[in-house]
C-alpha cells in the first residue's frame, strides 16, 4: 500500500494517518457488508457522488448489503494517497483507489480517483462527502 501526502517524500503525521485510516476502515466495512461499522465511519448526512448519482447513507448501506447476496463476493482495496489536508475539524483527502472485486467466479480490477471530506466529531473522523471518478477496469 503506497501512501503520499501533500509533503512529498515525508511520512504522514499521526493526524493525517488517522484521517486516512477512517477512509480505509469505511471501505473495509463496505467490502465486508458490515453496515454497523460502515455507519461508524460516515456522518448521518453523508453524500457519495458516484456514477453521476448522489448516494445518501441509506443508499450506501443498501449497496453494502448487496455484497451479502453474492456467495463468493470479495473485495480487496488498496490506496495511494495524493494529498491529506487538515484544518481544525475538517479534512480533505485525495487518493487513488484500486479494488480487486471477485463475484460469481470472475475477478475484476477497478480503479478510481476519489476526494473525501471528513469532519472530526469528538476524537473520531467521519466521512461527510465522497466524490468518485472511475478510471477504468481490467
Amino acid at each position: 500500500m503506497l501512501m503520499t501526502t501533500t509533503l512529498a517524500a515525508q511520512t504522514p503525521t499521526k493526524e493525517q494517518r488517522a484521517v486516512q485510516q477512517t477512509i480505509e476502515n469505511m471501505f473495509t466495512a463496505l467490502s465486508h457488508s458490515d453496515t454497523s461499522a460502515l455507519k461508524m465511519y460516515v456522518t448521518e448526512d453523508v453524500n457519495f457522488f458516484e456514477y453521476g448519482q448522489i448516494w445518501n447513507r441509506d443508499t450506501i448501506v443498501h449497496k453494502a448489503l448487496l455484497g451479502k447476496t453474492i456467495p463468493d463476493f470479495k473485495r480487496i482495496n488498496s490506496f495511494e494517497y495524493v494529498s491529506t489536508n487538515i484544518n481544525q475539524k475538517t479534512a480533505w483527502v485525495t487518493y487513488y483507489l484500486q479494488s480487486t472485486i471477485t463475484k460469481r467466479g470472475k475477478e475484476e480490477i477497478v480503479k478510481w480517483l476519489e476526494t473525501v471530506i471528513l469532519i472530526r466529531n469528538g476524537n473520531q473522523w467521519k466521512i461527510n462527502v465522497l466524490h468518485s471518478t472511475r478510471l477504468g477496469t481490467r
